[in-house]
């Protein structure tokens, strides 16, 4: 089969971002793989990739894999894989490094006439711990204790300080800075690695002063990470095999990681730290249990987040305007600016040390694992400011409001009936399709929603996929993968665009389920008010996890036409708010329930096997 240069020029261009060939060819429709090996060799597109270290690609595919939402069980192997690896070449090149200066040092002594049995020695070790035994009881007679950390001391942890960025370190340094206040306060870029840093501090702090760490996330899948990254550090950086939940260190330290609807919060106490932050409901209640976690004097407080909305109750707390309210005395007192807090964090008068770390910053501060000119080009441009430049969505002008959307999040770990790494995640349940293309951009959106099955149960998203690439056969073969993994009852397409090839083919394979929505003034106001009402009747629910699925709901703006003798909405479906595509996605989905949802569907169809 010939394909496109456009095709091929997309298979180059995943190559190059670290994509596998057999990745590629699923991404892209490809009969097989192998005609991605085919054009690597043929167009030498490895040569394109000589000049960059074997560190700095398995770092690339960690980022890549670190993003993906949903990993599967071979992607979470391969994930364990790499960061071992990448591990090891760290330490090898501390070792390499250490040991290239002891023989300068051997030569230096012996041009010297020192006596060679004072000589550095040669292992790169130079002499710690009797010529570098094996940290964390290894190599010792006996057996090794559970989670012992006996042996190890702080300079145990260089190595691990060699694989941090610049940010990360003053992070570090306003921790172990006593004239900066135990409460710090970080708003960061997406995918910077914090999670990584703050996990490893916390190790380090738990084996050197025996203090208790306790992490607290959106859902338990989020809590874990933190959990998997402390293991992880242990083993490849100390030698040490750590395990249980809580991790509970040989002496004494406790590790706790929670998620915010746990009830055994609050009876913990040391040095608390709380993950993106601006995304957790009910966020007041939760900073009144960590404060309570650490009111003594000697523990910490840590606060990290990408932003969310200026209406997050988060937000001032971190602007200051909650230490200000109810208090004249206060109200005048100025904060640092954003810029100020860019500038290595401040010491802000409520006594909290702010931090602000965009995706320009995390680059200029040595970190090599991401493009800003790919991400602009990604990402529309308020998205990208909100996601990488730490800067709050004002939702005032939007339909959508986030304090009704962050309700909608949920810990998808508590359906019960929803599986996502079985064959049939949703057994034989009916599903709904919402697929979206983008007006003016080449990538498209398609949900899976389950639809209630009694009152008061809500719409679910199970899941969400987002396509790069104008190939709409390839869209049409994931879109032919879900219906077979679900029963699939309704598939709704936009078809402006690309979405009327991929409806012609959807309408050929599934007459039955498949329904052309056409836009118009009418058709997208009843899409929008039949949103509202189900988000104000709190009756759809996501993964905490879909951040840009809020993003897409607060793109929704009240307009007039163009005639402005009538109302209607507007949604950002330009090259600047490309972000509403997921809404319209779940919206194509929830059309297909009359916007008079009380009386009851009195049958269903269901095709026999």
């Amino acid at each position: 089969m010939a394909y496109t240069e456009e095709i091929r020029n997309a298979a180059k261009g995943l190559y190059l971002k670290r994509w596998l060939p057999r990745e590629i060819a699923q991404e892209l429709g490809l009969n097989s793989a192998r005609v991605v090996y085919q054009w690597v060799e043929k167009y030498s597109w490895d040569a394109l990739l000589s000049d960059e270290q074997l560190e700095d690609a398995i770092a690339r595919r960690v980022q890549l894999l670190l993003a993906r939402e949903k990993k599967t069980p071979a992607e979470l192997d391969e994930l364990d894989r790499l960061i071992g690896q990448h591990v090891r070449l760290k330490k090898d090149l501390v070792q390499l490094r250490e040991k290239e200066l002891a023989l300068k040092e051997r030569e230096a002594a012996l041009a010297a006439g020192v006596p060679a049995d004072e000589w550095p020695e040669p292992n790169g070790r130079r002499g710690k711990r009797g010529g570098g035994q094996a940290k964390g009881g290894k190599g010792k007679k006996g057996k090794q204790r559970k989670n012992d950390i006996g042996e190890l001391l702080p300079e145990d942890f260089e190595g691990w300080l060699g694989t941090l960025f610049g940010y990360q370190l003053r992070c570090r340094e306003a921790k172990n800075d006593p004239a900066i206040p135990r409460t710090r306060n970080i708003l960061k870029s997406r995918q910077i690695g914090m999670t990584y840093y703050f996990a490893g501090e916390a190790l380090e702090d738990a084996v050197i002063t025996g203090g208790n760490q306790i992490f607290l996330s959106a859902t338990r899948a989020q809590a874990e990470v933190f959990r998997s990254y402390i293991i992880n550090i242990a083993r490849e950086f100390l030698g040490v095999e750590l395990s249980g939940n809580p991790i509970i260190l040989s002496n004494g330290a406790e590790l706790h990681f929670l998620s915010t609807n746990s009830n055994s919060a609050q009876s913990r106490s040391g040095n608390v730290y709380i993950d993106e932050y601006f995304w957790i409901p009910g966020f007041t209640k939760l900073s009144n249990v960590a404060s309570a976690m650490a009111t003594q004097s000697r523990w910490r407080k840590t606060y990290f987040s990408t932003p969310s909305a200026k209406s997050h109750p988060g937000y001032g707390f971190w602007t200051g305007a909650d230490w200000k309210d109810g208090k004249d005395s206060r109200k005048d007192i100025e904060f640092p600016t954003l810029a100020d807090y860019q500038d290595g964090g401040r010491v802000c008068p409520d006594r909290q040390w702010r931090y602000a770390i965009t995706v320009e910053d995390a680059v200029a501060s040595g970190c090599n694992l991401i493009d800003v000119d790919e991400l602009r080009d990604e990402y529309a441009d308020e998205v990208f400011r909100n996601l990488f430049m730490c800067e709050f969505v004002d939702d005032e002008a939007s339909v959508f409001k986030f304090n009704q959307l962050e309700g909608c999040g949920v810990d998808t770990a508590q359906w019960e009936d929803f599986d996502p790494r079985a064959a049939r995640p949703f057994g034989t349940r009916e599903v709904w399709l919402g697929y979206d293309p983008s007006r003016t951009r080449d990538n498209a959106t398609l949900v899976v929603l389950a639809p209630p099955l009694v009152a008061g149960e809500p719409f679910r998203v199970l899941e969400k996929h987002h396509w790069r690439g104008l190939n709409f056969q390839h869209h049409v073969a994931e879109i032919a993968k879900l219906f077979k993994r679900y029963r699939v009852t309704y598939i709704g397409v936009d078809i402006t665009g690309i979405g009327a090839g991929v409806f012609d083919l959807i309408k050929t394979k599934y007459p039955r389920e498949a329904h052309a929505i056409h836009y118009s003034v009418e058709s997208k106001n009843r899409l929008v008010l039949k949103m509202i009402d189900v988000v104000e009747a709190g009756r759809i629910s996501w993964d905490r996890l879909y951040k840009d699925i809020p993003l897409a709901f607060m793109a929704i703006k009240r307009t007039t036409t163009g005639s402005g003798n009538a109302m209607t909405f507007k949604a950002g479906r330009d090259a600047t708010t490309g972000h509403a595509d997921a809404f319209f996605a779940i919206a194509h989905a929830v059309i297909n329930e009359p916007l008079d949802h009380s009386n009851q569907r009195t049958s269903t169809w269901a095709i026999q096997a």
